[in-house]
């Protein structure tokens, strides 16, 4: 299987093309700040569960890179509620999005809990 039929990555990959059409619409100032940042924390999402599947034979650096998603993930999160509490976004939007990330969450927490599930070695 390729990284690219995981749920979490078709969800996370959704999730920054979503962020990426809707952060257009930021003001100018932000381009450098919450624009810039949120785009890439979403992006990571994707590139660090990419990086864990080549890993998957060992269940330490799968998990890890997992993590690293994770902590993507959650610093996406953070960026949304700027978003929001800024009135970038509007509440629907926000509370989709958010929805989208404790999804995304919950299915890294279940590769990470359950690696040999995804190819990887049993952890001893």
């Amino acid at each position: 299987m390729d990284f690219k039929e995981l749920l979490a990555y078709k969800k996370a990959f959704n999730l920054a093309m979503e962020i990426f059409q809707l952060s257009k619409s930021f003001p100018k100032e932000e381009k450098y700040a919450l624009t810039d940042q949120i785009r890439r924390s979403s992006r990571s999402i994707c590139a660090c569960i990419a990086e864990s599947y080549r890993k998957r034979k060992y269940p330490a650096h799968f998990i890890s890179k997992l993590s690293d998603a994770d902590m993507e993930n959650s610093e996406t999160h953070v960026w949304l509620d700027f978003a929001f509490a800024c009135e970038y976004l509007e509440k629907s939007t926000y509370d989709r999005l958010l929805s989208e990330v404790i999804e995304i969450r919950k299915l890294l927490n279940f590769m990470m809990l359950n690696p040999e599930k995804f190819g990887s070695k049993k952890l001893l």
